[in-house]
């Protein structure tokens, strides 16, 4: 049995990591931490707890040693940390995007200032098990991802390894709990409510993952906020470097997602759910991807949708820690979703 801590286990990240640690039957969620929430039961602030669990949230500083330690801050908190958390935790993943780039130039670009520990960048894997299955099964330390780059890398990566993408438009409608569980402006309910408000018109720090993971290509992305709780729904205008048909498009994503348990390509004829929606997506682990060619102008429209907290953050962390420690990929990531919900 795995023996799991998480660090920053309040917020809603926290949340979908407790919760989806706590029914793996793998392991045993041995700590969560807390510095705001110190000395109170877990399910005061995750409520889905009650009746099931005694956790109560521990002083970060109290942490006892453990086999996986979940890191669940922000990116502004001190990277050095993992130096002396690496010395009791035999395994970390970070979900903050302090380790997802692995050029501290890049870093600096993007987020403003000198990476705290650029010496530990090159040990970190990327934690999208669909771009790094192989180099996460040896992995020590693995990083978290981008919900926004988790939903545009694997709307593309096919098109991507096929070097098909000359320019590629990126469009992303996002729900409020991609902006955390702290209170601010934006993200008050006046605020959002009814809203498509386009936030990051240009310049999204996701981007960097995206240019890092697929490749040199013409990238122009827009991040959107709507009135939605949970969700990623991502809309990729490719202009290719030659003309493709659906019936390639049909080849190159089943080559590139046949065997992955939580990539499904949704395409279909008929009914209300033809495309990716990410409403169906709640609480589950998938990416569900689709698309369609423009026969007018050769533009390939790509489509995906996830869960920003779980295949966007928690679950794609989660699946990580099972490669990393030898389980079955997908142990503790078998929730369906809902409908209608």
């Amino acid at each position: 049995m795995i023996r799991a801590s998480i660090r920053g286990g309040a917020g809603y990240v926290g949340g979908e990591l407790v919760r989806l640690l706590h029914d793996h039957p793998d392991v045993e969620l041995a700590q969560v931490a807390s510095s705001s929430h110190r000395g109170r039961y877990a399910h005061t602030v995750h409520p889905f707890l009650r009746g099931r669990s005694d956790l109560r949230f521990r002083d970060p500083e109290d942490l006892e040693p453990c086999d996986v330690l979940f890191l669940a801050g922000g990116h502004d908190e001190d990277a050095g940390e993992v130096r002396a958390l690496a010395e009791c935790c035999e395994r970390v993943v970070d979900l903050s995007a302090r380790f997802r780039l692995r050029d501290a130039a890049a870093w600096k670009e993007w987020y403003g200032t000198d990476h705290a520990a650029p010496e530990l960048l090159e040990d970190f894997v990327y934690g999208l098990p669909e771009l790094h299955r192989d180099e996460l099964r040896a992995a020590r330390f693995a990083s978290g991802v981008g919900c926004n780059a988790t939903a545009t890398n694997l709307a593309l990566l096919p098109l991507a390894r096929a070097g098909l993408i000359e320019r590629a438009v990126v469009d992303l409608k996002v729900g409020s709990s991609e902006a955390g569980a702290r209170a601010s402006a934006s993200g008050q309910h006046p605020a959002r409510s009814r809203t498509v408000r386009a936030y990051a018109a240009t310049g999204h720090r996701h981007q960097a993952e995206i240019a890092q993971e697929l490749g040199d290509f013409e990238l122009s992305f827009t991040a959107s906020a709507v009135d939605l709780v949970r969700g990623v729904a991502c809309t990729a205008h490719v202009f290719p470097t030659r003309g493709v048909d659906e019936k390639e498009l049909w080849r190159l994503y089943r080559e590139a997602y046949a065997d992955e348990p939580f990539v499904r390509i949704v395409k279909e004829r008929h009914g209300l759910w033809r495309y990716p929606e990410p409403k169906l997506l709640a609480g589950t682990n998938y990416c569900d991807v689709g698309f369609e060619v423009d026969e007018r102008t050769g533009r390939v429209v790509v489509m995906s949708a996830i869960d920003n907290l779980v295949k966007g953050a928690a679950g794609s962390a989660v699946q990580s820690m099972n490669l990393m420690c030898g389980l079955e990929e997908s142990a503790g990531l078998g929730f369906a979703g809902l409908h209608p919900v």
